[in-house]
């Protein structure tokens, strides 16, 4: 697996959800603070998304939004002052009164102010051993459009030419967006909206895939230009290292590398020979960007496999050691118990019964 992949696979636990919401007129909702992370996406009209301790932010149609540590926030048709914020609706309520898309009305001439139609979901997630990737997000991850397209079947028809819009609108309604991030959002919205057979298989995969597409285009924004190690003033070894250390060959290859097999018998000179540098080249990079050196990084991910393995399959302790590069069910007790201060038979049954149901 790559870093990314095994980054969401280490915290991610159950199943996502997700509900498609339409409303319209004025309104105000709120959703407390989350041990996972929560996303918008608009889908039509425009809304506004109030984050506790934070800057308001406004959503137009297309907009992605990405709470990655569960920030308690309000979403508005508009921008709330103190006293309106304090009789925000909580979330369900609001939805129950709103209609999900399953049995919503119609708007009618009688609704005062504009409709606006969202998909809104959590992911839950343990945070216990978070990949240092996920703790470097920012509390908020806005994800704008970057189109000018008025085209209302962009969004909601993955193939860009239904509702009578030519090939030639279909294609530039993705013009200065990432296509990947609209195609999710798209199949979202459709497979949320009919319910089609093997529904209950596609929609948790397409909130993966749609988690997948936000981390993604935020690492790839954020990469930082040229040699991040020789360029004067550079960031490395500060917070917010993890794009410019996925966008730099040497790392990433090495990171590639202990990913794709962290049960292998890797060295520093083994890996420095999958990167194709020296020793002290990879050493040098590595540490500067990953903000621990080679072989530290493979130990540290090896256990926080381990965990992840212990919570998520019944497999014996010894099949978990071979996984993850131990040579005995004892050696990785020690290393474990080291790391977390518990051992792998009592954190197996923590989580396990902290996740059931």
């Amino acid at each position: 697996m790559d870093v990314v992949s095994d980054a969401i696979s280490a915290v991610r636990i159950g199943r996502p959800s997700s509900q498609r919401v339409r409303v319209s007129g004025s309104w105000c909702a709120r959703l407390a603070p989350y041990d996972g992370a929560g996303f918008h996406v608009v889908l039509e009209g425009r809304c506004w998304l109030l984050p506790d301790g934070g800057e308001p932010v406004e959503l137009g149609p297309g907009d992605a939004v990405l709470l990655p540590h569960g920030t308690g926030h309000v979403i508005a048709d508009g921008p709330a002052d103190a006293a309106r914020l304090a009789r925000a609706v909580p979330f369900e309520q609001w939805r129950a009164g709103a209609g999900s898309r399953a049995g919503r009305r119609e708007p009618s001439a009688a609704d005062d102010g504009a409709a606006v139609e969202m998909l809104c979901g959590k992911y839950r997630l343990d945070r216990s051993h978070a990949h240092p990737l996920l703790a470097e997000l920012p509390p908020l991850l806005h994800l704008p459009n970057r189109t000018d397209s008025a085209d209302p079947t962009a969004l909601t028809d993955p193939t860009g030419l239904g509702g009578g819009a030519s090939a030639e609108a279909g294609a530039g309604a993705g013009a200065g967006a990432d296509p990947g991030l609209r195609s999710a959002i798209a199949l979202l919205g459709h497979e949320v909206d009919e319910r089609l057979p093997g529904s209950g298989v596609a929609l948790p995969s397409l909130l993966d895939l749609l988690l997948v597409y936000m981390i993604r285009s935020w690492t790839a924004e954020h990469a930082a230009p040229g040699d991040p190690i020789a360029a004067p003033g550079s960031r490395a070894g500060a917070a917010g290292t993890w794009p410019t250390a996925l966008g730099d060959p040497v790392t990433a290859a090495a990171l590639r590398a202990l990913h794709t097999d962290p049960a292998a018998p890797w060295t520093v000179e083994r890996l420095a020979a999958e990167a194709g540098v020296s020793r002290p080249t990879l050493a040098r990079r590595f540490t500067a960007l990953v903000g621990r050196p080679p072989m530290a990084y493979l130990a540290w991910w090896r256990l926080t496999r381990a965990a992840a393995l212990l919570r998520d399959t019944p497999d014996p302790l010894a099949a978990v050691a071979r996984r993850v590069g131990y040579s005995t069910p004892y050696a990785l007790s020690h290393a474990f118990r080291r790391e977390f201060g518990t051992t792998p038979g009592q954190y197996r049954k923590g989580p396990a019964a902290a996740t059931t149901g």
